[in-house]
């Protein structure tokens, strides 16, 4: 009753839904293209062997030599690659085509061997069968979606016995401000189911190229993440909770000592990190 229940879950959201996860997909199909010639992404730094990830995902994986990882909502593979150097293998889950089409590309120019599949990250299970050491997820990603029970449970799917699942995120508070004003103000519900509909020029890596970023999203408070990946069978090891980002995509963050940015007054954090195992 309860798999059954969840399916049928699964596939309502994807229908109610389906106009908004079309108009994602789209923007960041378009996305793709500039953010692989930005200062941001690198790309040439990286294909050279520099590593994408940061040092909290670094510190919190841990040792990734020979597990299996499952990268979900991967973009264009930076980070899936970054962790196929480290001697993991690993398979990438992105809903735009041409993030995976040239996630592929890297992969073969870089003689790595990850795997790349294009879907939505909630209808996963039906394209990757296999159970993994680790599921990671990282940097702007819940955000797209509009309930994370079906995200939760297919995360627990895909876990091996024993395995973790990974995430580090911008913190829900940030996603209670509306950017597109000037200065920003808070808009937005800290758990907010409504849909949250924003169009503008630019994207983060590069506010002046001249696209135009069509975008719905959701915000999911920090009980609403916990309580997901709980009912769902996985404990939870840590929660954590950081004043500064590694990428600078708000505004009025400086860079502080450590390399990081971070706000002039840090009232809240940014960044939060989850680390939950399958017994």
């Amino acid at each position: 009753m309860h798999i059954s229940f969840i399916l049928c879950s699964t596939y309502q959201i994807m229908t109610d839904f389906k106009r908004q996860f079309q108009t994602n997909k789209e923007t960041w199909n378009k996305k793709v293209a500039i953010h692989a010639k930005s200062d941001m992404y690198d790309l040439e730094s990286f294909k050279k062997g520099k590593s994408s990830l940061n040092r909290y995902e670094l510190d919190d994986l841990g040792e990734v030599d020979g597990k299996s990882i499952l990268h979900l909502q991967c973009h264009f593979g930076q980070d899936t690659l970054s962790l196929s150097r480290m001697g993991a293998q690993c398979t990438g889950i992105d809903f735009s085509e041409e993030a995976v089409r040239l996630a592929k590309k890297l992969n073969q120019e870089l003689n790595l061997t990850a795997k790349f599949i294009s879907c939505n990250v909630l209808d996963t299970s039906e394209f990757v069968h296999e159970t993994f050491d680790v599921v990671f997820t990282s940097y702007g990603v819940i955000g797209w979606l509009p309930n994370l029970e079906p995200w939760a449970k297919m995360i627990a799917e895909r876990l091996k016995p024993g395995g973790f699942f990974y995430m580090i995120e911008f913190h829900p508070i940030v996603w209670m401000f509306d950017y597109l004003s000037e200065p920003p103000q808070i808009k937005y519900g800290y758990n907010q189911k409504e849909a949250i509909y924003e169009e503008y020029k630019g994207t983060y890596a590069d506010m002046k190229s001249s696209i135009v970023s069509k975008e719905y999203g959701w915000n999911h408070g920090l009980s609403e993440v916990v309580n997901s990946l709980t009912e769902n069978g996985l404990h939870i090891d840590f929660l954590k909770e950081y004043d500064e980002s590694p990428y600078n995509v708000l505004p009025g963050l400086e860079l502080s000592p450590s390399g990081q940015y971070r706000m002039k007054e840090p009232l809240f954090p940014l960044l939060f990190a989850i680390k939950a195992t399958k017994h």
